[in-house]
C-alpha cells in the first residue's frame, strides 16, 4: 500500500478539474490520507514554524510551565499529561510520549456560549507570534481550498455547510517527541493508535519518521516525509459529515529512532456550535446528528488532565 499523492496546482475556486476529484475521491475513500503536493505555503515559512518549535521546546521546563495548557486549550501541554484512553483501536493506559504547544484562533476575548474560545498564550520568543499567525492564517485558507474539495469528490452539490468553516476552529501544535528506548513496552506510544475527531488534519513533519497508518487489513505502514508535501488526513467529522464515503483512518507515532521528533499538525474544524450530520447526496444517513462543541467537550475531559473536572 502506498499513499497516493495528489497535485492541487490546479485547483481555482470556482473550478475544481474532475480528474482532481477523481484523484481526491479514490485516495480519501480507500485510504484516509494523501501527500498533498503543490500547496501553496512558501517552504521557508514551514522551516520558520519548525524553528520556532525547536526552540520552544528547548526551554527550561520552568519556562515552558509559565505558559501551561489553560481552560480554553491553549499553551504548553507538557508529556505524561494527555492519554488517548477513547482510543477504541487499543487499550490505552500509558500517557502519550509527547510534549506540543497549542494554539487556536485568536480571539480578542472569550465569547459566551462558543466552547474552547479565548486569546492564545506566547512565550517570550522573538518571531514566535508573527511566524505562528502568518502560518495559520495561510493553513487556513488552504483548509478551505480542501475542505470544499473533499466535499465535492464525493458529489455534494449544496456546499452550504462551507459557510461553518468561515470562522472555524483551528489548531495548530508544535509537538515534540523525544526518543523512545528500543527496549521500551510496546504499549508505550508517542503517539497511541487513533483517528483524528475533527475534520481534515494538515501535517507537516521532520525527517525522523514514526507516524505509520492502518491498513484496511489492519496492518501498520510507515508514512515518511515527502519533501514539499503535507500529509493530510481525515477526521471523525468529516467521515460523518460524508457518510462514511471518506474514512477517517487509525494512524500512530512511535518513534524508536534515538532521535528527537518534531512534527506540526494543523487541525481544520467547524465553528464549534455546528451540528455535524451526513450531507445530502450522501445517502441514508449512517450517523445520527452531534453537536461538535459537545463532542469536542467528551473528548478533551477524556483524553487531557487539565480538561478532567472542568
Amino acid at each position: 500500500m502506498n499513499i497516493p499523492k495528489i497535485d492541487i496546482s490546479g485547483v481555482d475556486r470556482n473550478a475544481f478539474p474532475k480528474t482532481l476529484l477523481e484523484e481526491f475521491y479514490h485516495a480519501y475513500n480507500t485510504y484516509g490520507f494523501g501527500y498533498i503536493v503543490n500547496h501553496g505555503i512558501e517552504k521557508d515559512l514551514i522551516d520558520q514554524v519548525f524553528q520556532v518549535s525547536k526552540t520552544f521546546h528547548s526551554l527550561p521546563l520552568s519556562e515552558k510551565m509559565k505558559v501551561a495548557l489553560d481552560d480554553n486549550h491553549r499553551g504548553y501541554i507538557a508529556i505524561n499529561t494527555s492519554t488517548d484512553v477513547n482510543s477504541k483501536l487499543a487499550e490505552v493506559k500509558k500517557p502519550n510520549q509527547s510534549a506540543s504547544f497549542m494554539m487556536m484562533r485568536e480571539d480578542k476575548a472569550q465569547i459566551a456560549d462558543v466552547y474552547l474560545s479565548g486569546s492564545n498564550q506566547w512565550p517570550e520568543i522573538a518571531g514566535f507570534r508573527e511566524t505562528l499567525e502568518k502560518y495559520t492564517s495561510q493553513m487556513t485558507r488552504l483548509g478551505k481550498k480542501l475542505m470544499r474539495l473533499a466535499l465535492m469528490s464525493v458529489g455534494i452539490e449544496d456546499l452550504s455547510i462551507l459557510n461553518s468553516f468561515e470562522t472555524p476552529t483551528i489548531w495548530l501544535r508544535l509537538l515534540h517527541y523525544p526518543p523512545i528506548p528500543k527496549s521500551s513496552p510496546n504499549d508505550l506510544y508517542g503517539s497511541a493508535p487513533h483517528t483524528d475527531f475533527g475534520c481534515l488534519t494538515i501535517l507537516t513533519q521532520d525527517d525522523i519518521g514514526g507516524l505509520q497508518v492502518q491498513t484496511k487489513n489492519g496492518d501498520w505502514i510507515d508514512v515518511p516525509k515527502v519533501e514539499g508535501s503535507f500529509v493530510v488526513n481525515v477526521g471523525d467529522m468529516l467521515n460523518r459529515l460524508t457518510n462514511g464515503i471518506l474514512r477517517s483512518t487509525p494512524h500512530r507515532v512511535i518513534n524508536k529512532s534515538g532521535k528527537e521528533r518534531f512534527s506540526c499538525p494543523f487541525f481544520f474544524d467547524p465553528h464549534v456550535n455546528t451540528n455535524i450530520l451526513p450531507l445530502k447526496g450522501t445517502g441514508k444517513p449512517k450517523f445520527p446528528p452531534i453537536n461538535f462543541s459537545e463532542f469536542l467537550q467528551g473528548e478533551l475531559k477524556a483524553s487531557y488532565e487539565k480538561h478532567k473536572d472542568l
